[in-house]
């Protein structure tokens, strides 16, 4: 009878040791966060959402000075303040545990949204609420702090340097004196007017002009009248008016 002894290093299927380590570490570190149930603690609790309360407050603060006017919703601006908070108490059950957080994206995923955003700059506000939501649930209190305080600069300067303010020129008048009353905007602004919308009736006919704030002012400087004042002279011209076009309903 024939003995065979074998000697050596347990089976790995030919695998290094690194990658032996590796595995097992990996193992070790998805059945330890599967399995941690680690609640935190109530000061930490508590510092969490009072921080998020805080910033939810700042950021309605922010929208609220943004969308002065009619453009501003009050119902929309305490449901940013609200998902701040809910988003904060969300990672607050799933920082410390992977299983929660699986199971909580299933929840969540039922959940859906169809209503029209108004505004672009909405979406900024919400993202804004649930970033820092996020923050203060894994307690990164300097880093939602600092990067909210440069965000409000950054609106604040955007909204008071970069908000366009253009004329529109609304001319209505017979078809008759159409030729004429073009000739004559574009005389009185050299060429810059741009005609945004051009609308010719059998009885009737009108005419809209885009024209910048600046433009108007200098050329009613230079030829010393209103061009309103100068159309209505024109026979067939009925009405002229000069309204506001800003990017926002504000002001």
């Amino acid at each position: 009878m024939t003995v065979s002894f074998t000697c050596g290093r347990p089976e790995t299927d030919g695998k290094p040791d690194a990658v032996v380590r590796l595995e097992k570490n990996m193992r070790e570190f998805i059945v330890e966060n599967l399995t941690n149930t680690e609640a935190l603690s109530v000061t930490v609790i508590l510092m969490n959402n009072v921080i998020a309360l805080i910033v939810a407050f700042f950021i309605m603060f922010t929208y609220k000075i943004s969308y002065a006017g009619p453009a501003y919703s009050r119902k929309f601006n305490i449901s940013i303040g609200s998902i701040t908070i809910i988003t904060a108490m969300i990672m607050s059950i799933i920082s410390n545990n992977i299983a929660l957080s699986l199971g909580m994206v299933g929840a969540l995923s039922i959940i859906r949204f169809r209503t029209a955003v108004k505004d672009v700059r909405d979406a900024t506000y919400i993202f804004w609420a649930i970033a820092a939501g996020i923050g203060c649930g894994v307690s990164q209190y300097a880093l939602i702090v600092i990067g909210s305080a440069f965000l409000l600069v950054f609106l604040i300067i955007t909204r008071k340097g970069f908000t366009s303010c253009n004329k529109l020129l609304v001319v209505q008048g017979k078809p008759d004196c159409l030729h004429k009353t073009e000739a004559a905007v574009d005389t009185f602004f050299s060429g810059k007017a741009h005609v945004s919308m051009r609308n010719v009736t059998e009885g009737s006919f009108e005419l809209v002009y885009s024209i910048g704030e600046g433009i108007l002012y200098k050329a009613a400087k230079e030829n010393q009248m209103d061009i309103s004042e100068k159309l209505i002279k024109i026979d067939g011209v009925k009405r002229v008016n000069i309204v506001d076009q800003k990017d926002e309903l504000s002001q």
